[in-house]
């Protein structure tokens, strides 16, 4: 008999809002000041408003070093990547919401999960678009989680502010065209093609390169002492890291040239005719002017680009960015999991922790607690006997179940012993390896996000 899976850890979702106001809080980190931004808070996680009267409150005190509280207190970019389905977006919010109530300053999680979960256990309802009047929940515009939230989940307010935001793919595209169009004609013509629009809200790869190129301009504004960025999954888990090179690899490649050269020519090139003959018959004459005016068109932008491309690629490798690996020990996660970890270490960037999700309780293992399960097993007639008696049950059904209830025991004994095999042999070892069990209910509200955050802090 194999043990009944507990119930997992639910992955929430996502939500729309106000972009905030600068904050004029003093410098926190060491990071050189900016014109474009304010300075940072120097509330520490010493201050006496720390700590939630909730279960496993934050004791007070400096965060330790070697747990995800020390180091999430030393970083500004916190990056949670790993396979689909392992819990990755919540604990990218738990870790957020941690930060803010206990280290201070600003902390936003942009997550570009499309669930919508998020939003309901951060106290965000809704999903209005930008300038609407009913805008509510998350959305590409970052809005503050109301303090409410926390002192209903703790009963105190925390020591700084949350905020959150889900990537809009589309929206992040278009404002990026608007930073770096040279001009109001090429602008308003490149969001016009219909090429552009459908590169813009579908194209896979955009949609990796636009979530680092958000990260980054979020980061150089300076409105935030933490950013905790929730990645998609992936079938190739270092897709997002490769990114930016591979999009300005794409705009200045060989056959990008070529096409919009000759398609600026009056006359079209001799070598070039066939294709452009056939190309016709089979995608039309439209089709091809939209994709020649598309490359044109970006390509003004180009040097923009590739400028914000190499600026992406060394702030993943600054040390004051961190990468979480999330995962649970079943076979197929944790081996995409170790594969990212091996990635993020052979690329020389920053592996902060491992966050093993939906593991077993530990007393499956006690050596004490199995022994009294086999006694129960053993003795399940006898016991279901007395039990009959004073509760005037059926002998029979009495003993069925207190079999069963030994057999489960012992089941996820056997499970969780794996676990703790397949823990003890993760191949690369990061700064942190935090274990989060099986929650008894889904995470819908601040307070379990707390209590998930509490449970990985230290």
């Amino acid at each position: 008999m194999t043990a009944a899976a507990p119930r997992r850890v639910a992955r929430a979702g996502t939500a729309r809002s106000t972009r905030p106001a600068r904050s004029t809080r003093p410098a926190r980190s060491t990071r050189p000041a900016r014109s474009t931004g304010p300075a940072r808070s120097t509330r520490r996680a010493g201050d006496p408003r720390s700590g939630w009267a909730g279960e496993a409150q934050q004791p007070p005190g400096r965060p330790k070093e070697g747990t995800l509280d020390g180091l999430v207190a030393s970083k500004e970019i916190v990056i949670a990547c790993g396979p689909g389905g392992v819990g990755k977006t919540t604990t990218a919010a738990a870790t957020a919401a941690m930060a803010a109530h206990h280290h201070g300053g600003r902390v936003l999680v942009l997550t570009i999960d499309p669930a919508r979960r998020l939003a309901d256990a951060l106290g965000l309802a809704g999903g209005g678009r930008r300038g609407d009047a009913r805008d509510q929940g998350l959305g590409n515009i970052e809005r503050r989680i109301p303090d409410e939230v926390f002192r209903a989940a703790t009963g105190t307010s925390p020591r700084g502010e949350l905020w959150a935001a889900m990537l809009d793919t589309k929206e992040s595209w278009d404002d990026l065209v608007r930073m770096h169009a040279p001009n109001a004609r090429t602008r308003e013509k490149i969001l016009a093609n219909p090429l552009y629009r459908n590169i813009s809200g579908r194209f896979v790869q955009s949609h990796d390169y636009i979530a680092m190129e958000r990260l980054y301009d979020l980061h150089a504004q300076g409105r935030y002492d933490l950013i905790v960025l929730d990645t998609a999954p992936t079938r190739n888990a270092v897709d997002f890291l490769d990114a930016p090179a591979r999009m300005a690899d794409f705009f200045s490649s060989r056959l990008l040239r070529w096409l919009t050269a000759s398609y600026r020519s009056s006359v079209v090139h001799f070598a070039s005719r066939p294709f452009y003959q056939v190309a016709d018959r089979i995608l039309g004459t439209q089709f091809l002017g939209d994709i020649a005016e598309f490359f044109i068109l970006f390509q003004s932008m180009y040097a923009g680009f590739v400028e914000r491309a190499e600026s992406v690629t060394r702030l993943l490798s600054d040390r004051r960015t961190t990468f979480l690996v999330v995962s649970t020990l079943e076979a197929t996660p944790v081996r995409e999991a170790e594969y990212f970890a091996r990635a993020l270490v052979s690329r020389k960037l920053p592996l902060g922790a491992i966050i093993l999700n939906k593991v077993l309780p530990t007393y499956f293992r006690d050596r004490d607690a199995a022994q009294l399960a086999e006694q129960l097993c053993d003795a399940a007639g006898p016991i279901a006997e007395r039990l009959s008696s004073s509760l005037g049950t059926d002998v029979g059904l009495a003993t069925r179940v207190l079999e069963e209830v030994a057999e489960s025991f012992l089941n996820f004994g056997v499970v969780a012993r794996r676990e703790a095999e397949q823990q003890a042999d993760l191949a690369t070892r990061p700064e942190v390896l935090a274990t989060v069990p099986f929650f008894d209910a889904d995470i819908v509200d601040m307070e379990g996000l707390l209590r998930l955050g509490a449970m990985m802090w230290d």
